[in-house]
């Protein structure tokens, strides 16, 4: 495993991009969008930044419910067909939760724009999603497509059931979870470790974006 991405939102303060990469930070995955209209205020700012200091960058959305395609459409126009996608699956404190056939939407208009299917970011809502419908099995949801970005603050990955194996795993929030926390320019964030060597990681990047 290769613990060289963390993902941002307008939440984190960044005095140094270049101090992550220097510390050996391959690249960073921002939140883009949420909902249908909503935009990270700070996404292409430090998109610019870290593009800068030579880190690459992905982004993802924050899905609600909701017209899905709109969500898509939204987190397309903002973060640009070529980068690194991902739709984040969680609970939505600010009101109603996507829903699985929502998400299946969603992923499905983006790989049918872009090509491929984006990430799939989740930890126990996916699994609460997938026992409610009955899913077991990968070819039982289009899901099953994205590549998996597992949140799940243990000593080691769980994979939910529609997937064979894991590719990036959110081990900490910068608070929970196993050491390290904190990243050097950034301070305590949420870090992820990619199942792969470096080689890997650059190949798999490469493959999903433009």
């Amino acid at each position: 495993m290769l613990n060289a991405i963390i993902d941002l939102s307008h939440h984190n303060s960044i005095s140094s991009f270049q101090a992550a990469k220097d510390a050996g930070i391959f690249a960073i995955i921002h939140k883009a969008t949420q909902g249908a209209t909503y935009q990270d205020p700070t996404f292409r700012e430090h998109r610019e930044m870290a593009l800068a200091a030579g880190l690459k960058v992905g982004a993802y959305h924050f899905g609600t419910a909701g017209d899905p395609i709109a969500q898509a459409e939204s987190l397309l126009a903002v973060a640009g067909k070529d980068s690194l996608l991902v739709l984040d699956f969680e609970g939505n404190p600010q009101g109603r939760d996507m829903s699985l056939e929502e998400a299946e939407h969603f992923v499905s208009h983006i790989q049918a724009v872009t090509g491929r299917y984006p990430g799939f970011y989740s930890g126990h809502s996916i699994k609460e999603a997938l026992a409610q419908a009955g899913i077991t099995s990968p070819d039982q949801t289009v899901l099953s497509k994205c590549w998996l970005w597992l949140a799940q603050y243990s000593q080691a990955p769980l994979i939910p059931k529609a997937w064979e194996s894991w590719t990036l795993w959110q081990y900490t929030d910068g608070a929970y979870g196993p050491e390290p926390h904190q990243v050097p320019g950034i301070g305590r964030c949420d870090r992820d470790q990619f199942n792969g060597t470096q080689a890997q990681l650059e190949a798999f990047w490469a493959s999903n974006s433009g």
